[in-house]
């Protein structure tokens, strides 16, 4: 992880040409941050995870590495997840090339080997704190699924366990099958 020397407003960093180069830069705490690098078992969680999201409803959309400026944050969570109404488009009806400046109702992250778990928790607080409904935290390595709300402690989840979603994302989808994406058949 490359952190850029403070004092850096969120105004500053928005501005950088180099904020979206891949992994992408977050701002967190007057500080720029490049995210970790993703892995294998995080690609592919991360893109079937989203894909399940897209294909359980047509309420919501799924977007990996959108980034995501509020409550003077801009984070890129793994997949963050918005109504359609709430996916910005341009004037010719195409998504916008930039992100959003609003918490997503739901916010997905998943863990890398050399992650901070408490980094990756406080962007999903974060978010809770702003607006988010829902914040998931997937821990490919202990095989566990931790689900935030605002009004409650966070749920552990494994094996059998359905991972909870949002109202209108008909998601039935276990910790066990999540985890058997893992396997290349």
């Amino acid at each position: 992880m490359i952190a850029v020397p403070s004092p850096l407003t969120l105004d500053d960093f928005l501005r950088r040409p180099d904020i979206d180069e891949s992994p992408a830069w977050e701002y967190i705490n007057g500080k720029a941050v490049q995210k970790v690098m993703p892995g294998g078992k995080h690609s592919r969680l991360q893109w079937r995870f989203a894909d399940a999201i897209n294909s359980a409803g047509d309420n919501y959309e799924a977007l990996p590495e959108l980034r995501c400026t509020f409550g003077g944050r801009s984070i890129v969570p793994d997949i963050a997840i918005l109504r359609r109404d709430q996916v910005p488009v341009d004037k010719n009806g195409e998504i916008v090339s930039t992100g959003i400046d609003f918490a997503p109702p739901w916010i997905v992250e998943i863990l890398s080997p050399d992650q901070s778990s408490i980094k990756v928790t406080r962007k999903i607080l974060h978010g809770l704190r702003h607006g988010c409904q829902l914040g998931t935290l997937i821990d490919p390595t202990e095989r566990v699924v931790l689900a935030y709300r605002a009004d409650r402690i966070p749920d552990e989840l494994t094996g059998l366990d359905v991972i909870p979603g949002l109202d209108n994302i008909q998601l039935k989808l276990t910790v066990q099958q999540l985890f058997d994406w893992l396997k290349v058949r």
